[in-house]
């Protein structure tokens, strides 16, 4: 089965790594993505419905108006990758423009400028929640019409909702499968690119999220799976957990020679674990 890519660039994107977490994701009639991103796992699954969440607002309102009027909103994002555009200059014009925009379909356009013409992908704000990412210096900034149609097209059997991870969990049911994407743990001090969102997604958050995985196997008999770094706090975050670890390669290292593989973990909760103090029991 061909694979199907989205449209934005993204840090830490998942279409590298579709065919080992559709592997291990569960069957259900309703998959839940508390960290959507890109969407890549969504793209390449098959459920009756989703429900997609993400605590980015341009990302989640760029998606409901793509699901809405996407031939109106593809027609003013396509009329801002010209030449001229693609200049220093012109991109900082227009990611203040972008900073200083209220009107969704307007700020849904130069969002998807933004990301074409942007540094390596990046999505990242400042404290004050402004959009911060340099110039990309692309030759040529690729306008994605037909992974933007695919995106429409499936978005369909998708709700796209902006909130935390942890109000996405307590909307759970029966029939829902889980898959957490979250800002990964920093592999060193030098690494941290987890400022997706102003306020950050600190290691309270992933020891919560763990905690918050553990309760919904056990609580409410639905499966979990979860990605991140391959570390010793992971591995401690998750222990308990069907563990698998695979060996990826980074694309978001400034320098090129630093884009080496890296151990990706794959935590897989299911119905039917037992848990104490807080742990699975084997």
């Amino acid at each position: 089965m061909k694979k199907t890519r989205a449209f934005l660039k993204w840090a830490g994107g998942k279409y590298s790594l579709v065919e080992a977490i559709t592997a291990r994701l569960p069957r259900g009639r309703v998959l839940v993505e508390p960290f959507v991103g890109a969407g890549s796992v969504f793209l390449n699954t098959q459920y009756d419905a989703y429900l997609l969440a993400d605590i980015n607002p341009d990302l989640i309102d760029f998606y409901n108006l793509l699901k809405s009027e996407p031939e109106r909103l593809m027609q003013e994002a396509r009329a801002l990758f010209i030449e001229a555009n693609n200049q220093r200059d012109a991109y900082f014009e227009l990611r203040d423009a972008f900073n200083l925009c209220s009107d969704k379909r307007t700020r849904s356009a130069l969002f998807l400028y933004l990301n074409r013409h942007g540094y390596n992908g990046l999505c990242r704000y400042n404290r004050k929640g402004g959009f911060n990412v340099p110039f990309g210096k692309y030759k040529r900034p690729y306008f994605p019409e037909e992974e933007l149609w695919a995106f429409a097209e499936k978005a369909q059997r998708a709700t796209f909702i902006c909130e935390c991870y942890s109000s996405t969990f307590s909307r759970l049911e029966e029939d829902h499968v889980v898959y957490c994407d979250p800002p990964y743990v920093p592999l060193s001090s030098s690494a941290n690119f987890t400022t997706y969102a102003a306020k950050g997604f600190s290691l309270d958050d992933q020891a919560l999220l763990a905690r918050l995985a553990r309760h919904t196997v056990q609580e409410k008999q639905l499966p979990v799976l979860i990605s991140n770094h391959a570390t010793p706090l992971t591995y401690e975050l998750y222990r308990g957990a069907l563990l698998d670890e695979i060996q990826v390669k980074r694309t978001i290292s400034r320098s090129i020679t630093g884009r080496n593989k890296v151990g990706e973990l794959l935590a897989l909760y299911l119905p039917g674990m037992v848990f104490d103090d807080h742990h699975p029991i084997p």
